[in-house]
């Protein structure tokens, strides 16, 4: 049948063009030089933004990392909005000289809603005004002392928008804190550093960003509130023009779930996100990369293609197909056999990227080899998780849940 051979090809060339980008990402990011920023004065002003539910553990690590930093404190102001939480986060963070709003909202939950709520406050008292840009972090992050200067100068040299590099605090904790983290450290490294030394746009992950205070205002806040608000966000500013940014020397350590239901539920979240991002973007973003010739909306269109709902769809139609005599069953049952074996494969090749994120990233990663080569042997069991969850996320309503982090 003629749709099942169109969405064989759709699938071959998505999938083959995401393989063969990733690989030529991988291949910059081994043989070329990292971009570097050059010194700037340290005269800007910064809003750190934090939405907080119930973290009175580890806020104050956070905190604590930003006093420290080797930019002026001075120029460093700590917004939190303490929202809907039950426990003494925001007398914990008054006690530590931030600024602290309250939100009490059980029926618009998400961390969109709790910064959409705290910039509105700051809007409207004209708080947000004195600053250049607005950095957003969870609570549970932790910062190397030389992020603000670094990011500083990403910033005075042009960008409007940045993300820096994502290490974990607790990559060494077991298999799953380990998968997690490696995921973003290869991110870092051989995904936004090499989207920088070609000229495409990086998408900012859920911390660790900043915007300025253009595209704050241009945004009027933060108008974002989907599963992956920060997808969402990323989207909306490639599809204005923006460049979005990427400061490797600026590191940023985050806290990896543990339990592998915790694990499932925060995935589950994102792949349920990139679903509705593609839903209410992907078509605006192929305009974009037809009429601009922007690479970026190309970049992005295959990150968010949702391969797995196009696989569904063709695997129910084959089987349909064959149920009523229109194909044979051995033509079906030898895609099918394909397709699994370009899973496997896949998987494999990130293990393999799981090692050599290690190998080249080992200054950065805290475990012992022996830990290291476990992880790497665990990988395939994380990402072969994600099948499951694609699945479930096209047909599950995810809802945005917090995760508990012990600092």
């Amino acid at each position: 049948m003629a749709i099942l051979s169109v969405l064989d090809v759709l699938l071959f060339i998505v999938g083959a063009a995401g393989m063969l980008y990733q690989g030529a990402c991988i291949l910059i990011g081994l043989f070329s030089k990292p971009v570097r920023f050059p010194d700037a004065p340290m005269n800007k002003r910064y809003a750190v933004l934090i939405s907080a539910r119930n973290e009175s553990k580890v806020i104050a690590n956070l905190i604590g990392s930003i006093r420290a930093q080797t930019y002026p404190s001075r120029l460093i102001d700590i917004w939190l909005v303490a929202d809907n939480c039950t426990d003494n986060t925001a007398d914990v963070a008054r006690s530590l000289d931030c600024n602290v709003i309250e939100r009490h909202n059980t029926e618009l939950i998400g961390k969109g809603y709790a910064l959409t709520y705290l910039l509105n406050s700051m809007i409207e008292s004209g708080a947000a005004d004195p600053y250049d840009a607005f950095f957003v972090f969870d609570a549970d992050n932790k910062l190397d002392k030389h992020y603000f200067e670094e990011m500083n100068k990403a910033f005075q040299s042009g960008f409007k928008i940045l993300t820096s590099y994502r290490n974990s605090v607790n990559l060494n904790d077991n298999w799953v804190s380990s998968g997690s983290a490696l995921w973003f450290i290869r991110e870092s490294r051989f995904l936004s550093n090499s989207r920088m030394i070609i000229g495409s746009s990086c998408h900012v992950g859920g911390t660790g960003f900043m915007f300025s205070q253009e595209v704050m205002r241009r945004n009027k806040g933060w108008k974002f509130h989907l599963m992956t608000e920060d997808l969402e966000f990323t989207m909306d500013s490639i599809l204005h023009g923006d460049r979005i940014g990427y400061c490797g020397s600026a590191i940023l350590y985050d806290e990896q779930p543990v339990s592998f239901a915790q694990s499932w539920r925060q995935r589950l979240r994102w792949s349920k996100g990139f679903l509705q991002v593609f839903r209410y973007y992907g078509s605006a973003l192929i305009k974009r990369a037809v009429r601009e010739r922007d690479f970026s909306c190309i970049d992005f269109t295959l990150l968010l293609c949702p391969f797995t709902l196009l696989g569904i769809i063709r695997t129910v139609l084959g089987l349909l197909f064959a149920a009523f005599g229109f194909v044979t069953w051995s033509s079906q049952f030898g895609s099918l056999s394909g397709w699994i074996n370009m899973i496997v494969m896949a998987v494999l090749g990130m293990m393999a990227l799981a090692a050599l994120t290690i190998i080249v990233e080992r200054d950065q990663i805290g475990a012992t080899n022996k830990e290291l080569l476990a992880y790497v042997l665990s990988f395939p069991i994380y990402m072969f998780s994600y099948v499951p969850i694609s699945f479930q996320a096209i047909f599950a309503k995810a809802q945005w849940k917090p995760i508990e982090h012990k600092g």
